[in-house]
């Protein structure tokens, strides 16, 4: 993965750009949970046991964003054994914050064009003056 270092060493942080503290600073709330807890609340009655255990391996990250909007990750694990569930929020986690990359790319695109677009009018209307 390309570090801000390698970015900034390059000279590819001229113009704007989505950084990972915006990635950060756009997230208000981070909630994980396991397929289980998803089908049958963190309490373990009766319906907990009638569920396969391969749910309790697949952890989910939601993240919440500041404009309300939500993105999630995941991350199984193949053996129990190696279930680790501070890894497997973790992973969930990374999961969610690459979903973020292209959405926040995207605004930015947008909101760049319409700065365009209204630094286009603007010398569009001094040429009239003129």
């Amino acid at each position: 993965m390309i570090g801000e270092a390698e970015i900034k060493a390059a000279g590819a942080d001229k113009a704007p750009r989505v950084t990972p503290a915006d990635i950060e600073s756009s997230i208000v709330s981070e909630h994980y949970f396991t397929a289980t807890e998803a089908l049958v609340g963190q309490e373990r009655g009766p319906e907990w046991q009638a569920t396969p255990k391969e749910l309790d391996l697949l952890t989910f990250c939601v993240l919440v964003l500041r404009n309300g909007f939500t993105v999630t990750g995941e991350s199984a694990c193949a053996s129990p054994e190696n279930f680790n569930a501070e890894i497997g929020r973790k992973i969930a986690r990374e999961n969610a914050i690459q979903k973020l990359w292209p959405l926040m790319g995207y605004a930015l695109k947008e909101k760049l064009r319409a700065e365009a677009g209204e630094q286009a009018a603007i010398q569009a209307q001094d040429v009239k003056r003129e």
